[in-house]
C-alpha cells in the first residue's frame, strides 16, 4: 500500500488529487500525519478526495490508527489514515 506523508503546509487539493489517483490505481492508500496541523490538512484532503471519487461510483472511507515513525532520529507518533473504497 502506498504511503502519502502530509505536513501542515501540504495543500489539501493537491493531496486529494494524489489520494484519488492512488485509490483509482491500486485501490487503497495510507496517509501519515504528525501533529495537529498535518492531521487537519489530511482530513480536509480526504473529504475533497471523496468528492473527486464519487462520480466514478467509488465511496471512499477512512480508518484512523496510530503509527510510530522516525523523524530526525526521534520516534514520533503519527496518525495513520487508511483510505479505501467501501
Amino acid at each position: 500500500m502506498e504511503i502519502l506523508k502530509v505536513s501542515s503546509k501540504s495543500a489539501p487539493n493537491a493531496v486529494a488529487g494524489a489520494v484519488a489517483g492512488v485509490i483509482r490505481e491500486s485501490g487503497a492508500v495510507e496517509i501519515q500525519a504528525v501533529g495537529a496541523g498535518a492531521t487537519n490538512q489530511a482530513i480536509k484532503a480526504i473529504a475533497i478526495a471523496r468528492g473527486y471519487l464519487a462520480p466514478s461510483g467509488i465511496d471512499a472511507v477512512c480508518t484512523p490508527a496510530f503509527a510510530s515513525v522516525i523523524i530526525d532520529g526521534e520516534e514520533r507518533t503519527a496518525i495513520k489514515l487508511i483510505v479505501d473504497p467501501r
